[in-house]
């Protein structure tokens, strides 16, 4: 079984729509955490003027595109630091263009602080609405499987630290995590300009009770990687090392990182697609031949039986349910401004191996206004989820999302301009062959 490790590095993003506060947050986070350089403090004051708060959000808008027009582009990582934790943090974009940009982040993190501006919200409604983009990060969030979600309600200085408005949008966001059945969902009302909960607790919310943000990001289990049999072993091979001109050594190394499970020297395994059976003959490590190894480890190994093994194939467990498919049911999340092209055929990136796929039907795509799915739509536009069905050209090795992030995940590419058009999940429970 998994372990959880509240102590082990976190990595986490900044969600939400845009001008919801996520840079100011992150740069008010660093700087009350003590985790700023000298020169950063240097820069950080020269951006204010005589009356002017600090402009916390250029120590993560790097762009000189970004801070002339007030919103992030890319995805900015910073690193720092407390007594009790190390943390990655990607301030990723709002703004609906850069929705792919977000996706990347996400993709790796353990937690999510996704913000809501409490000043946009209108409380005149009987039921308040979120807006559109608070969704669809929440629902990519989802998809992404992501284990943790602080939802940071923002600007609260702006609304006096009113109480009931605070617990009107945490009952609007309730509502939107149990429509997309979201788990463990945490809430905290912040000012990231002024610093209220963010680091040190606000002696304007006496009425919160819970940690400030940093308390809750502190304290938050990582899963570590599932290393009993449970899980079997599976090594996507990345590079075959050969001796080189020496015909008396005829060493045949297969390189690449374990994606699950362990593996041990005289382990039986299957080479995919082949099928062929074999056992390890030697492991060796960064560090030398060892006799075991397991899951995110890179590493070498020999097999006892001279079988054609090339970059793309798998080393598995013999006792792998694990089954080759050229049909494939994902839900894709879509980047690009080209709507995609049901016709055409796109390059599929799985682990180490790259084929041609096509997508064969649309199955429905989420509606991030209404929340729910519809499937009058011939094809996907930038930032549409949808559920499809897709054709291979040539067989992977591939779990769900659900069951493993990294053999249960894939980018399209556009095989002329050699854009990524898509990411996608894949469902197993409802894929053929496998």
């Amino acid at each position: 079984m998994s372990h959880l490790n509240t102590h082990a590095p976190l990595r986490f993003i900044t969600a939400g729509s845009v001008d919801d506060g996520k840079s100011t947050l992150i740069g008010r986070l660093l700087y009350d955490s003590k985790a700023l350089l000298t020169d950063q403090l240097y820069n950080l004051n020269n951006t204010k003027t005589a009356g002017d708060a600090i402009d916390f959000s250029v120590l993560t808008d790097g762009l000189l595109a970004e801070r002339e027009q007030g919103i992030t582009i890319d995805v900015a990582y910073r690193y720092f630091s407390t007594a009790k934790r190390k943390f990655i943090i990607a301030d990723t974009p709002g703004h609906e263009q850069y929705t792919r940009n977000m996706v990347t982040g996400a993709s790796t993190a353990h937690a999510a602080v996704v913000l809501i501006d409490a000043s946009q919200i209108d409380f005149g409604q009987a039921e308040v609405w979120l807006l559109p983009q608070t969704k669809r990060h929440s629902a990519i969030l989802k998809h992404l499987r992501c284990s943790h979600i602080i939802v940071a309600i923002n600007k609260m200085d702006l609304l006096n630290f009113d109480e009931n408005k605070f617990n009107t949008v945490v009952r609007a966001y309730k509502k939107l995590a149990a429509q997309l059945d979201l788990q463990d969902v945490k809430f905290v009302p912040v000012s990231a300009l002024n610093g209220d909960n963010i680091v040190h607790k606000s002696q304007n919310t006496p009425w919160y009770q819970g940690g400030t943000l940093l308390e809750i990001l502190e304290s938050l289990p990582v899963g570590e990687a599932v290393l009993t049999d449970t899980a079997a072993f599976h090594l996507p091979v990345q590079y075959v090392l050969r001796a080189d001109g020496d015909k008396k050594d005829d060493f045949r190394g297969y390189q690449g990182r374990i994606e699950s499970g362990s593996v041990s020297v005289g382990d039986k395994v299957r080479v995919e697609p082949s099928g062929r059976i074999s056992h390890i003959q030697e492991i060796i490590s960064p560090n030398g031949v060892v006799s075991r190894a397991s899951v995110g480890e890179q590493i070498t190994i020999t097999l006892t039986d001279d079988i054609d093994i090339s970059r793309g194939d798998s080393i598995v467990s013999a006792v792998s349910q694990t089954l080759p498919t050229k049909r494939l049911r994902a839900t894709l999340c879509w980047f690009d401004e080209r709507a995609l092209n049901p016709a055409r055929k796109y390059l599929l990136k799985h682990t180490t191996q790259t084929v041609f796929a096509k997508v064969d039907e649309i199955h429905h795509i989420w509606d991030v206004h209404t929340l729910s799915n519809f499937a009058d739509q011939s094809t996907l536009n930038m930032n549409d989820i949808g559920e499809v069905s897709m054709s291979l050209q040539k067989p992977i090795l591939a779990t769900s999302y659900a069951q493993n992030t990294a053999t249960g995940s894939f980018i399209l590419i556009d095989e002329a301009t050699y854009h990524t058009v898509a990411g996608g999940m894949i469902l197993a429970e409802e894929t053929q062959d496998f």
